[in-house]
């Protein structure tokens, strides 16, 4: 499994082929990625402050885990691998949507990714890995809702545009009933 590579893909999620990561990131190429939210019984989300010394977003908040499946890696079986890496736990989870977006960065790397959404509950201990996670926390959806109107610049760019999204499936989803 080459984890410095990413998968090529076009608009549907088809692989078209493989590049190494800081490449597909520097020209702006699509590639597959993955999006893990965390809730606890409250109903409170877990969000993550990245390692200040990330290729990019570093010490910004985002969602529990992201990251990008190898060639030959199932997109869960890479969700479920980044989220024991990042933060140290591993619950089940499942996919509730994808989307597509496109963000680009002060450094001249680009984030085009299609990206699969997961999402799951917890509610034991969390051990992050401090060379990827700066801190944690659990806020509740309201409290998000205000702090990205408040402080947009302290979130990354895929969280503003997946956190209305999972919003919404919250609302719509009783989450015991679609986990369990």
């Amino acid at each position: 499994m080459d984890l410095t590579k990413v998968i090529l893909v076009d608009e549907q999620d088809n692989p078209i082929g493989s590049c190494e990561k800081l490449e597909a990131h520097r020209k702006g190429l699509l590639h597959r990625a993955f999006s893990v939210f965390i809730f606890n019984s409250k109903g409170e989300m877990l969000l993550q402050k990245r390692a200040i010394d990330k290729y990019h977003s570093g010490g910004l908040w985002t969602n529990a885990c992201c990251s990008h499946p190898a060639e030959g890696e199932e997109t869960v079986s890479a969700a479920h691998r980044r989220l024991q890496e990042e933060m140290g736990f591993d619950t089940r989870i499942e996919k509730v949507f994808d989307f597509v977006y496109r963000s680009s960065f002060e450094n001249g790397l680009t984030e085009y990714e299609f990206d699969h959404v997961f999402a799951g509950e917890y509610n034991g201990g969390v051990d992050f890995n401090k060379t990827e996670v700066m801190g944690f926390c659990y806020k509740s959806i309201d409290e998000i809702e205000e702090l990205l109107h408040s402080y947009p610049q302290h979130y990354t760019a895929w969280f503003h545009l997946a956190f209305p999204r999972i919003q919404q499936w919250r609302k719509e989803n009783s989450f015991r009933k679609s986990i369990t």
